[in-house]
């Protein structure tokens, strides 16, 4: 599974990246979790507002921070 968090760095970006690797380790899923900071390569993606989760190539939130509820039923 790869897991792509969209962001420049901002503090909500920084703080999606840290949830989603904290219910990767919880759910104990194999999955690469992958920073996107280039706002070309966001952009290619279809997502101009950050920040964003990809998983598997499927947009699954844009522009906030999804629950851990949310997360955990994606990635689970």
């Amino acid at each position: 599974m790869l897991i792509q968090v969209l962001g420049t760095g901002c503090a909500k970006c920084n703080e999606l990246e840290k949830l989603v690797k904290e219910v990767v380790a919880e759910k104990g899923v194999s999955a690469t979790v992958e920073k996107v900071a280039d706002l070309q390569q966001i952009a290619m993606l279809g997502v101009f507002t950050t920040p964003a989760l990809v998983i598997d190539g499927v947009i699954k939130a844009v522009g906030g921070i999804p629950s851990r509820k949310d997360l955990a039923a994606w990635i689970g």
